[in-house]
C-alpha cells in the first residue's frame, strides 16, 4: 500500500473517530479509537511506539514515543488541544527525521471540523516503490 493511500485511510478513519466522539475528550481516547479503525481496516499499526536517539553508536531512550505508526510507513500525531502550535510540528519533524519516515500526520481532534485540525508533513525524499517493498527491518523489531 502507497503511503498516500495509507495516510487517506488514516484521515477517512479519524474523520469516523471525531464525528462519533466529538472534540473535548483526552488524547489516549482519540488514539485508542482511531487505532480500533484502522485494524478493523485490516492495516497495521503500533501504539505508543518508543523511538530512540541513535546517536554515536548507541542507542539513547528520551522517552520520545510515537502515537501510532500506520504500515511501518505513515507517522501519526495525537492531539487534543485548543491550536497546534509550532512546537507541535517541530515534534513530528523530530519523530519522522528520528524514525526515518517520510509521511506523518499530525491530527489535532479539538476542533469542530477535523479537517481544520490536521496537518500533513513530509520529510526528505519519498520511498522508491522498490526501496519500500525491500524493507526488512522496522521501528517495532528495533
Amino acid at each position: 500500500m502507497h503511503f498516500n493511500e495509507i495516510s487517506g485511510a488514516v484521515v477517512d478513519s479519524a474523520m469516523k473517530v471525531h464525528t462519533a466522539l466529538g472534540p473535548g475528550l483526552l488524547e489516549g481516547v482519540y488514539e485508542a479509537c482511531l487505532v480500533h479503525e484502522l485494524r478493523k481496516r485490516g492495516l497495521r499499526t503500533a501504539s505508543q511506539l518508543p523511538l530512540p536517539v541513535n546517536y554515536d553508536g548507541e542507542r539513547i531512550d528520551l522517552g520520545f514515543r510515537v502515537d501510532i505508526l500506520v504500515e511501518n510507513t505513515v507517522v501519526v500525531e495525537i492531539k487534543a488541544v485548543d491550536a497546534i502550535t509550532p512546537v507541535h510540528l517541530a515534534q513530528l519533524i523530530t519523530f519522522l527525521k528520528l524514525s526515518g519516515k517520510y509521511v506523518g500526520l499530525l491530527m489535532n481532534f479539538n476542533v469542530v471540523h477535523l479537517r481544520d485540525g490536521i496537518r500533513r508533513m513530509v520529510q526528505g525524499e519519498p520511498p522508491s516503490a522498490s526501496s519500500v517493498s525491500s524493507v526488512v527491518k522496522t521501528l517495532v523489531s528495533t
